[in-house]
């Protein structure tokens, strides 16, 4: 993200890890927290509960929002002994897999620790999602099917 960007949004970094963390397993963010050099001490601002939040959707993209039906989450918030706070919200009922990601939210957001957070954690998570995404694109682009519509003379056009 460029720096100089008046237009930036200034929250992408953290909206980018944040995306990432809520999609990684629970199992790679324990990898990921066992690997810590020091795991940091935190305590629990709103232990993780569990409940359902409505998801909604539009027509092509573009039409008017309607309601698509309710989907279970997970959301907890951590402070760390240096008073960061981390947020996260996960789909599913997995209490350990939002606090790690809540964890892993106050720790991205210490400048000291970022960089080699982002290099060790967040970019090998988000590669390994961004290959899921590419194996599932190829597997569904080898069934696709094109219709086609001939014309047959009736229409004046």
């Amino acid at each position: 993200m460029p720096l100089d960007d008046t237009n930036a949004d200034p929250n992408a970094a953290r909206k980018r890890w944040m995306s990432v963390l809520s999609r990684a397993g629970r199992d790679a963010l324990e990898d990921a927290y066992e690997r810590l050099d020091a795991a940091p001490g935190y305590g629990l601002l709103r232990p993780p509960e569990t409940g359902l939040v409505m998801v909604q959707g539009r027509a092509n993209g573009t039409g008017q929002r309607f309601n698509a039906g309710e989907m279970t989450v997970t959301r907890c918030s951590v402070r760390l002994g240096d008073g960061s706070v981390g947020h996260a919200y996960v789909a599913g009922r997995d209490r350990r897999h939002a606090e790690l990601a809540a964890l892993f939210d106050a720790l991205l957001q210490d400048p000291a620790r970022s960089a080699d957070l982002e290099r060790d954690v967040i970019v090998p998570l988000a590669r390994v999602q961004q290959d899921a995404r590419e194996r599932t694109r190829r597997k569904s682009a080898a069934t696709k099917v094109d219709f086609f519509t001939m014309v047959r003379g009736e229409d004046p056009a």
